[in-house]
């Protein structure tokens, strides 16, 4: 079968064309395309009778490659698949737990199989977490066979990065070189971004598997009119909404469209095939959302991250649209926007947006060392292919992994609700593949001038932006941005002579051009796996120039969102809603919290105003100045610290309660199970607003005797974001009253269920001090 694109030979400086040109400019000079057409890649027995024999044959496939690859090829790629693993499984136990509030719920469904389905934070399924559960089964299984570890929990992440790699190579391969696919493999696992994310049990690592092999199964669905690969392309597609519901369809209108424009057959047979993918994509997504809606509440859990108990309010709202717009409801800072800033965009909650976003202080190392060579080899790529037929499968990859690129660049761009920097990750597959596929047509080109002076431009962009995104940590490793400087200017030059470099001194050449592209994103790749990453928020590589405060990750632009010190208010610059004149840096949160001064939020006297002990310069050092609860921002971004002595209380009687112990807000709830192996109950979901239990059902569940212990706050537990019982930040129900009062964090404040609750646990029982955390007994009601 042959196509008017798939791969050129590797042995070759240019393949025979003559089946099947390109039109060409001019009928009395024949110029080489850039990306020349070739034979479709072979493609085996199809059917189930062919089954046996493919899997038979397919360890010899898998060391031999293709019949037309070179001898060197699939060594080559075993090595990079192999060095992949090794960068992302060594030392990955040093996260520990990573994000405990995933990790109690991986915990909890290797305790009980409802929790795995539902993905329930506790195995006596109170809540769940604000994400579909696929993301949390390979982790679950992992830890079902192997125990529950940090190492059984993070290595299923590494292994879908070895996937991502392979899948990106192989995408790549379809149409283009080894060595296309090659850089970009290894693109894709130098990825500092990368490197953090799939070390860490965020959905994000599955789903960025899952839309790669989505890409994968498009490009081979446009070479031959395939329903059966456009049903592989739904599937992917249903399977990664059920990771982070609609994160995964930012791409999907744009996958769909290249279908109907380019699939080799006729216009309705494409309109059916796009439309049987969306029927593979509804049925692979919808029947979990289907069991999930049907079920009677009082039989499931409830759904974390919700304000009605249900899954399609959390996909369509607060994951969903919520996440464009900033409408959040029951989230982070609440709904609202912010002032505008430079560049066309706004200045919201969670940073500045507009089309510099992605190579700002906080994003820039994650992802945009190689983005301005893969948009400008995107548009050599589309310029080069122009004038091929419409079914041109070098054109189709372009679209393919460009889309990719655009569509989700732009959104993050200008999206205003909750944006942290590793969702960055997304772009990472397209980001490699945009590189490869360019830089093997300009390479095999080099020997015109034309194009040797654009490779060379692309090594020197890439080079002088290194050497930009380097001195934002001018401290780590300094002699290395000038390093890449020189060493990429070098090459460039060289390149100019391309024309005349052969054999091995063009292969030097090569190598030290992609040295010079991925001596940055290497080094910061390295650092990530070096370092240890924990919490709710946080960030590949060093520490940059105007980055955030919270440990290596955190909000952008500063210790809060906004990052500048002494703003007028939140609104205007950056920080939350309303902030107070100078009192938090770049603003303050909703509502005002008028009466903070300048450096304190609240410290050991714990009355609001009051700034005591601390000041904002300690925020990395564990959460908020002055203590205000367990972990990081009172347990929102990172889990309370469980003393032994705490633990082993915890676990005494374990047996007869449902719940050992309740705790505001999930990262709390989240350390204190993972502590004791033992259900905890998290009031309020994530952000502890979630009205997931009224005051009368908590009272019930007491009555009955089904909650042992009510956790309050302190150095070991928190009791929420201006909801917790005897906090430094406020005391019993003057917390809650200030935190309605003045907007509070999360918009909770005194009416919500987890403040009424904690309020009343603090009239009506004994606090105690236990390893630094407020406890109270519920079995144990104060007399009177």
């Amino acid at each position: 079968m042959t196509s008017t694109s798939p791969i050129p030979p590797t042995d070759e400086p240019w393949p025979e064309a003559a089946n099947h040109p390109p039109p060409e400019p001019s009928a009395s000079v024949r110029v080489e395309p850039l990306f020349p057409p070739v034979e479709l890649p072979p493609v085996g027995p199809k059917g189930p009778a062919s089954w046996a024999g493919r899997l038979r044959s397919l360890p010899a496939r898998a060391w031999r490659g293709r019949p037309d690859d070179p001898s060197w090829a699939r060594p080559a790629l075993l090595a990079l698949l192999a060095a992949t693993a090794v960068l992302y499984l060594w030392n990955i136990s040093v996260s520990g737990w990573a994000n405990s509030f995933y990790s109690a719920a991986v915990q909890a469904g290797t305790q009980s199989w409802k929790a795995f389905f539902y993905g329930s934070s506790d195995a006596a399924n109170f809540i769940t977490v604000d994400k579909p559960p696929m993301f949390l089964w390979p982790m679950e299984l992992s830890a079902r066979i192997f125990g529950l570890g940090s190492w059984s929990l993070l290595a299923p992440q590494a292994l879908m990065a070895v996937a991502t790699v392979a899948t990106v190579y192989a995408t790549v391969r379809r149409r283009f070189s080894v060595l296309g696919g090659l850089v970009a493999g290894a693109a894709m696992a130098l990825t500092p971004v990368a490197a953090l994310m799939f070390r860490f049990n965020n959905p994000d690592a599955l789903l960025v598997l899952l839309l790669t092999l989505a890409a994968y199964g498009l490009v081979r669905a446009t070479e031959t009119a395939s329903s059966r690969w456009m049903v592989f392309v739904g599937v992917m597609f249903g399977f990664a909404f059920l990771s982070k519901t609609l994160a995964a369809f930012l791409i999907l209108p744009a996958f769909a469209v290249i279908h109907l424009v380019v699939a080799p057959t006729g216009l309705w047979r494409r309109v059916r095939q796009v439309l049987l993918g969306g029927l593979a994509l509804v049925v692979s997504a919808g029947w979990w959302v289907a069991i999930v809606e049907l079920t009677p509440a009082s039989s499931r859990p409830y759904i974390g991250g919700s304000q009605d108990n249900s899954f399609l309010s959390v996909a369509l709202g607060y994951n969903g649209l919520g996440r464009l717009t900033g409408d959040e409801t029951g989230s982070v800072g609440g709904a609202g926007g912010g002032g505008r800033s430079g560049g066309g965009g706004a200045t919201g909650h969670w940073g500045s947006t507009g089309i510099t976003r992605l190579f700002g202080s906080d994003i820039g190392g994650q992802i945009a060392w190689l983005i301005p060579a893969a948009l400008i080899l995107l548009l050599v790529g589309l310029w080069a292919t122009r004038r091929y037929p419409r079914t041109d499968s070098a054109r189709t990859a372009f679209l393919v992994w460009g889309s990719w690129l655009v569509c989700t660049g732009v959104v993050f761009s200008y999206m205003s609700g909750i944006f942290h920097q590793y969702y960055t990750v997304a772009l990472s597959p397209a980001v490699a593949a945009l590189v490869g596929m360019g830089a093997d047509g300009l390479w095999r080109a080099r020997g015109r001038l034309p194009y040797a002076a654009l490779l060379a431009g692309v090594v020197a962009v890439t080079a002088v932006w290194s050497y930009v995104l380097l001195g934002r940590s001018s401290s780590f490793v300094p002699w290395l941005r000038w390093a890449v400087l020189a060493g990429g200017l070098a090459v460039a030059a060289a390149l100019l002579l391309a024309g005349r470099l052969t054999g091995r001194v063009a292969a030097v050449v090569g190598l030290a051009g992609l040295a010079a592209a991925f001596g940055g994103p290497t080094a910061y790749a390295l650092d990530t796996v070096s370092t240890a990453h924990t919490g709710s928020i946080v960030t590949a590589g060093p520490r940059v120039a105007g980055g955030n405060g919270f440990g290596r990750g955190g909000f952008p632009g500063g210790a809060f969102p906004g990052g500048q010190r002494g703003g007028r208010s939140g609104g205007q610059n950056g920080g939350f809603q309303g902030g107070s004149r100078g009192a938090l840096p770049g603003g303050g949160f909703p509502g005002g919290m008028q009466g903070l001064p300048p450096g304190g939020f609240g410290g050991q006297n714990g009355q609001n105003g009051q700034g005591g002990a601390g000041s904002w310069r300690d925020a990395g050092r564990g959460g908020f100045p002055g203590g205000m609860g367990g972990g990081g921002m009172g347990g929102l971004l990172n889990g309370a610290k469980v003393s032994s002595e705490l633990a082993a209380m915890l676990k005494q009687n374990a047996g007869s309660y449902t719940w050992v112990a309740a705790a505001v807000g999930s990262q709390n709830q989240a350390s204190y199970q993972l502590a004791t192996g033992e259900p905890v109950m998290a009031l309020g979901g994530f952000n502890g607003t979630d009205p997931s239990l009224s005051l009368a059902g908590f009272q019930q569940y007491v009555k009955e005797g089904k909650i042992h212990y009510f956790i309050g706050s302190g150095e070991g537990g928190g009791g929420g974001m201006g909801m917790g019982t005897g906090s430094r930040f406020g005391s019993g129900t003057d917390s809650a009253a200030n935190s309605e009062r003045n907007g509070g964090f999360m918009r909770g404040g005194s009416n919500s269920e987890s403040a009424q609750i904690a309020s009343w646990v603090a009239a009506h029982y004994t606090a105690k001090t236990v390893g630094g955390a407020t406890v109270y007994d519920l079995t144990a009601p104060t007399t009177g």
